[in-house]
């Protein structure tokens, strides 16, 4: 299944953190936080202000920093994945 973002949306697959920190401490799930990184694969066109329409400043493929509880939760062939609008998202990762 694909899916395609209308407007100022974005669909972001989320980045799981390490398991495993540096001193060798092992985190359950139950004790993650949710990840805030994440990668672009797919971008709507943008949105549509005074008649004209603005384009995305993020495109596919670009590693993100998104809000911790931005984005619409959902599945796509099994993953998870969150759909949110540009705003949501803070910055690229170089």
């Amino acid at each position: 299944m694909s899916v395609k973002p209308l407007g100022d949306r974005v669909l972001v697959l989320p980045i799981e953190q390490d398991e495993v920190k540096k001193g060798g401490i092992i985190i359950p799930d139950s004790a993650k936080e949710k990840p805030q990184e994440g990668k672009i694969v797919a971008v709507g066109p943008g949105k549509h202000e005074d008649g004209k329409l603005v384009p995305m400043n993020v495109k596919k493929g670009d590693r993100v920093l998104y809000s911790k509880y931005g984005g619409t939760e959902i599945k796509i062939d099994g993953k998870d994945h969150l759909i949110m609008r540009e705003d949501d998202i803070l910055g690229i990762v170089d």
